[in-house]
């Protein structure tokens, strides 16, 4: 057997070990957040933008960060702003084709006000070309300081939790059982993502494909892949609202925490591609997502397909 088929192989074997490791993290990490939750009188909304939001994101800082580091930082921001995308369009679409998900405006606004907001600044720091220190330290301090207020504010009535959430607790689950089952999910998900990456890095490389390119698409994809798994697993509980809030939270936690801190540690420069097609896309996904949830009060099977089509769209453009 020649050499590049092993090559492939090994590949091909890695990116299938990171699936099946993502999916079993995503039941493990939703299961004990949902009831986490419960203990701690916190609605699946807050659960979702923060505890599995920021856990499911973990392999975006870690790639992000080995990229910068190692001096690729087209992995690095093309990982980010793809994710970013394929969060809503992906993973978000399919989910709503599969089910109605129920969410009003309200109840998200101020966080998809600073996705908007961070993705316009990311914008005019893509317009000279350079992510700076000072914004890094400027987006870092704006997440740590969402996630104090937000989490105040969560554990001021425990009568609003949800009914779902309260049979949960019923089930008496040890706390200790609990955390052990909410960090076994987040290992899964980081150490299958890092597997799935590996391979398929191997594979975009192996048929050439740019840096740019595979951070947007490859890179993208596989650290999405805790979301969706995390996602789907929420749709089967029935928590549309820790759902979402993870597709949001997400996108929040890659922008002011993923790209925030490798900038604060290593500044970059920013490809003018990034201007001219990824970051509107981005930018354009987020807005959709406003009268979607104003006028609707959450999604239908057509906006499912809407977000979907919208990014298969987008992918063919990267071709």
């Amino acid at each position: 057997m020649a050499p590049e088929s092993i090559s492939l192989l090994r590949s091909v074997g890695l990116a299938l070990g990171g699936l099946i490791m993502l999916v079993g993290g995503g039941e493990a990490l939703v299961a004990g957040a949902t009831r986490l939750a419960a203990r701690l009188g916190m609605k699946p909304l807050l659960i979702g933008l923060t505890v599995v939001a920021f856990g499911t994101s973990i392999p975006e800082l870690f790639v992000s960060l080995t990229a910068a580091l190692q001096g690729y930082p087209d992995i690095m921001i093309g990982n980010v702003v793809g994710s970013n995308i394929a969060n809503v369009g992906l993973i978000l679409g399919c989910c709503a084709l599969l089910a109605p998900l129920t969410l009003t405006m309200r109840e998200v606004w101020v966080e998809l006000l600073l996705v908007v907001c961070g993705s316009a600044m990311l914008m005019l720091a893509s317009g000279y070309g350079f992510f700076p220190r000072a914004l890094g330290l400027l987006f870092v301090l704006a997440l740590v300081s969402y996630t104090v207020l937000v989490s105040i504010n969560g554990m001021k009535g425990k009568a609003d939790v949800a009914p779902t959430l309260q049979e949960t607790v019923k089930k008496n689950m040890p706390l200790p059982l609990l955390l052990l089952l909410i960090t076994t999910g987040l290992v899964l998900l980081a150490t299958g993502s890092n597997l799935f990456i590996r391979g398929a890095v191997d594979l975009a490389r192996y048929f050439g494909v740019s840096e740019l390119i595979i951070g947007l698409t490859m890179a993208a994809i596989g650290t999405s892949l805790p979301e969706l798994a995390s996602s789907l697993a929420a749709l089967r509980h029935g928590e549309s609202g820790l759902l979402i809030g993870n597709v949001i939270g997400s996108n929040m936690f890659n922008l002011f925490m993923v790209l925030g801190l490798t900038g604060l540690i290593r500044p970059f420069h920013l490809s003018p591609e990034l201007l001219h097609r990824d970051l509107p896309v981005m930018l354009a996904f987020t807005l959709l997502l406003i009268p979607v949830l104003h006028k609707s009060g959450g999604t239908r099977r057509w906006h499912g397909l809407l977000f979907l089509g919208g990014y298969i769209l987008y992918c063919a453009s990267l071709l």
